[in-house]
């Protein structure tokens, strides 16, 4: 394949990928556990960014992370929930991208995340980038290309 022929596919940012901030559930710093679980379980996400009052992403809170929290020597502790904050619990070393981010950063940065979070310069949260668009995007390209021979350079 051409340089040309991957261009279709690598010309995409993660600003064109991405869901944006508006449409992603989070946690605040300062929210008890019992919050973020709430969150967590409603929505359906392993996992959400945690982002500082004035919007800024800080890291990110898990179930495992909550649940280990709370695990006792026999049993969950769940009336600690209340009790403990998200900044004491969340993941603060985690990958982020830009809007501007090329198509082959963000493929790597998803390999071991189900999603990475977007930020800008300042680090104020622009919203998330998941596999499973960075998949769809793949199986799209896919696809469209299975059955065009390949051209020489």
């Amino acid at each position: 394949m051409t340089s040309t022929k991957h261009s279709e596919l690598t010309d995409h940012k993660v600003g064109d990928l991405m869901i944006p901030s508006e449409k992603v559930a989070h946690v605040q710093l300062g929210n008890p556990l019992e919050h973020a679980l709430l969150v967590l379980v409603k929505s359906g996400y392993s996992a959400v960014p945690v982002l500082d009052i004035s919007y800024k992403l800080q890291g990110t809170i898990s179930k495992t992370a909550i649940l280990n929290s709370v695990l006792g020597l026999e049993r969950f502790e769940m009336e600690k929930l209340s009790d403990i904050k998200v900044d004491h619990v969340m993941n603060q070393n985690v990958p982020f991208l830009h809007r501007d981010d090329d198509f082959v950063t963000s493929v790597k940065s998803v390999v071991d995340f189900p999603f990475v979070c977007v930020a800008d310069e300042e680090g104020y949260f622009d919203g998330i980038l998941t596999r499973r668009a960075i998949l769809k995007q793949l199986n799209k390209y896919i696809h469209a290309n299975r059955n065009k021979p390949e051209m020489e350079s």
